[in-house]
């Protein structure tokens, strides 16, 4: 690595730690490319030339904890990772998946600036893959695969997701979370196994 490089790498760096510093101190408004060259000692250029907008500086920071979350579908502990029955894994994948969104929905909905791909390019493709690998290992006889996975993946990531009201005038968040993830589970069975056999429990049980 080139010192040109070596030294944009530090600097992505330096600004993706200050930027979580701020947003934990004083939230999303207050995280600009102002005041975050301010912060960091870096000059504004240098903020405009790793990120480019505002919203750029919050995709980075997602970019970070989907980077974490991809990590542990792919290698961590059952049954997010591998090692568990695929339907195990396609219902834990959802239910992490949601935590995930609502955990960072701050976050994400500063990152959407217009030009950004919704749900987020990327991230919603590994996502898709995901699914439809576990779903044909689960061989239930699709009659379109590929269409299917993406339906499922759209039940996830799609901006209603981010924009749920939960400024404490509704339920409480953990039971919205539950209530999203138990619609996951009973989703995902009933695509997997029609009929009667259902067994996700409802909060109404």
């Amino acid at each position: 690595m080139n010192r040109e490089r070596a030294d944009a790498t530090r600097n992505r760096a330096v600004l993706v730690a200050t930027a979580r510093e701020m947003l934990a101190e004083a939230g999303v408004d207050k995280l600009t490319m102002d005041a975050l060259a301010e912060r960091s000692g870096l000059g504004k250029g240098t903020v405009f030339r790793r990120f480019g907008t505002r919203a750029g500086i919050f995709m980075a920071l997602l970019d970070e904890s989907e980077r974490a979350f991809q990590g542990r579908v792919l290698s961590g502990p059952p049954p997010l990772g591998p090692g568990a029955e695929p339907l195990d894994r396609l219902i834990a994948f959802g239910r992490e998946r949601i935590r995930f969104l609502l955990e960072n929905r701050e976050i994400a909905r500063a990152g959407l600036d217009g030009r950004t791909p919704v749900p987020f390019g990327p991230p919603a493709m590994v996502a898709q893959m995901h699914i439809r690998v576990l779903l044909r290992q689960m061989s239930i006889g699709a009659a379109d695969l590929d269409i299917l996975a993406m339906q499922l993946t759209a039940a996830l990531d799609v901006p209603l997701l981010l924009y749920m009201p939960l400024d404490g005038s509704g339920p409480p968040e953990s039971a919205i979370e539950d209530r999203l993830a138990l619609g996951w589970e009973d989703l995902v069975r009933r695509v997997t196994h029609p009929g009667p056999a259902n067994t996700a429990s409802s909060p109404d049980d």
